[in-house]
This record gives C-alpha cells, sequence and structure tokens, in this order.
C-alpha cells in the first residue's frame, strides 16, 4: 500500500528553462554521511531537485535537504553532535524507553532501541512536522513487514515515516503506523531511484550500500557477519534493479570500509569519500552538454 500526495513540482535553479533534476538517496548508515557531500555540490552547482527520495539514512540526509537546509548546515550539525561520544551517549540515554514496564515488554536485547524517540533526539530543528511541510516534494520508502512489499510515504506525518524507513533491524525496534508493522526501507529498495521515475529530465541515485570489506585477520562476529549478509542481498537488488532502468548519474562513494553504526567515524567518512562531489559536478556537466546536443 502506498501513501499518495500530488507532489508539487519545484523547478531547478537558477536556470528555470533548463533540465530538471531529483535525487535519491540510498540506505547504509554511518556511510550516508557521504550524501552530505552530495547536496553540497548541489547547492555549489545552483542545482534544486524537484523531487528527493530516500531510504533510511537517505531518507534523514533527503528529508535535510527537501526542508531547505543547505549542505554545509547539515554539514555543521552533524559534526555538532557527532564530534563527542559523550554527546552520542547523552542523546541515547534520553531515547531509552519512558517507563521500566515498557523496557521489561521489550526486554533487554538487540533491537530494543525506538526509532522515533532516536530520531526526536537526533534530528534538527529544521526538520518539519509534516512532508506538506518541506519546500521539496520527499519520498520515503519503508518495508512493511506482514505485507511483504515496499511502502511509500509522501504525505502526512514526517518523523514516524523517517523512522520506519531507518527502523534497521537488530538495532531498532519496528515502527507501527496506519495499523502496519514497517522495518527500514532499504529492505526492499537500498537506493529508491526507481520511484521517482518520471519526476524529472535528469535523475541522479547514489549508492551507499557498500560490500564487507576485510578488516582484520579474524572472523568477523555474528552481528558483523549479519550486516555484511544485508550488504550482498541489497547490491543483489540494487544490481537488479540496475539491469531494468539506470539512473542518468548513479554515484557510488568509497565507503565499504566503514560499519553501518560508524556515526563517530564522521571525520574519516567525509575524508573518504569527498571526490565525490567532483564526481557528481562532472557527471551534471557530462549530462547537460549530452541533452543540449
Amino acid at each position: 500500500m502506498t501513501e499518495h500526495k500530488p507532489a508539487k513540482r519545484i523547478v531547478a535553479s537558477p536556470a528555470p528553462s533548463g533540465p530538471t533534476f531529483a535525487v535519491a538517496f540510498g540506505g547504509g548508515g554511518a556511510r550516508g554521511l557521504a550524501h552530505i557531500h552530495v547536496i553540497e555540490a548541489l547547492d555549489e552547482l545552483g542545482l534544486r531537485p524537484v523531487m528527493i527520495s530516500g531510504s533510511s539514512i537517505g531518507a534523514i540526509m533527503g528529508a535535510g535537504m527537501a526542508a531547505g537546509m543547505p549542505g554545509k548546515d547539515i554539514r555543521a550539525y552533524a559534526g555538532q553532535v557527532l564530534a563527542r561520544r559523550s554527546e552520542v551517549a547523552a542523546r541515547i540515554w534520553r531515547a531509552r524507553p519512558a517507563k521500566f514496564s515498557e523496557m521489561m515488554e521489550t526486554g533487554i536485547r538487540l533491537g530494543q532501541f525506538n526509532a522515533e524517540r532516536i530520531l526526536k533526539e537526533f534530528l534538527p530543528r529544521e526538520i518539519p512536522d509534516t512532508f506538506e511541510e518541506l519546500s521539496i516534494p520527499l519520498r520515503v520508502t519503508a518495508t512493511d513487514y506482514y505485507g511483504h512489499h515496499l511502502t511509500v510515504f509522501e504525505a502526512g506525518e514526517l518523523r514516524s515515516a523517517l523512522a520506519a524507513s531507518a527502523a534497521l533491524p537488530a538495532v531498532f525496534r519496528p515502527v507501527m503506523r496506519d495499523g502496519r508493522m514497517l522495518i527500514d526501507g532499504g529492505i526492499y529498495n537500498p537506493v529508491p531511484f526507481d520511484v521517482l521515475e518520471g519526476a524529472a529530465d535528469i535523475l541522479i541515485a547514489v549508492d551507499v550500500v557498500g560490500v564487507p570489506a576485510v578488516r582484520s585477520a579474524k572472523i568477523p562476529n555474528t552481528i558483523e557477519m549479519m550486516f555484511g549478509a544485508t550488504q550482498l542481498m541489497m547490491q543483489s537488488i540494487i544490481a537488479m534493479k540496475l539491469e531494468r532502468k539506470r539512473p542518468d548519474i548513479l554515484l557510488r562513494p568509497s565507503i565499504s570500509g566503514f560499519r553501518v553504526l560508524d556515526f563517530l567515524k564522521m571525520d574519516a567518512i567525509m575524508a573518504e569519500t569527498a571526490s565525490i562531489k567532483d564526481e557528481l559536478k562532472r557527471a551534471v556537466e557530462t549530462v547537460l552538454k549530452r541533452n543540449a546536443a
């Protein structure tokens, strides 16, 4: 089941007569911090997408852009929050179960965190409560666990949609919305460029899923193996989607050396993926020249 609302089209700036752009931000946990480079590059090019889609961390980054936050402000906010382990720990502590009975109901185990509470503590205040308050139309993906299909949110309450999209199993509890149990949107659609089909002249997709990488001679532990297996599954989904149709620009920053929960390594992630800015600018120039020919 998909929630639909006619999306207001916003023409790319600064050249209204030129082609329009849409951007799909993929899921990948901390690796999705690389999306900030893409947002900054679009800002520097003066390109405003007419529509954005996102899965998991990509939905959160996309929401920041759709709310009108410049890339430099998103970078500054993320840097401020993630600079100190104590700050992250304090926010997670504030997002703990409100009542002891609630903690006992879920048990002390993996997957206990409430994604909605976590986002309440970590999202910047610029991100509004509803889709309708965004300045750029946004489509957020989640996976309907019992419905066995992708759900796309683009209207109504925004934060629960973002929480559902980011509800990675083994880390977060599922999110209940409209009578449905929802989990991470990346399970069904890791890079949701196909939900933007026909929305713009030029479609950009950013894949930050990565693949398992050798970090030591030791065999990965159970959690690392689970996350790595999920990466392989997601990459197979992406490969099948690309066989059917490819976005005009596909970006794959160098992020395989980082784990899904490596948020405290923001500086290293940003340094490792910095080249994606120039890669995007060159790709946009190439596509514009091709379209003009």
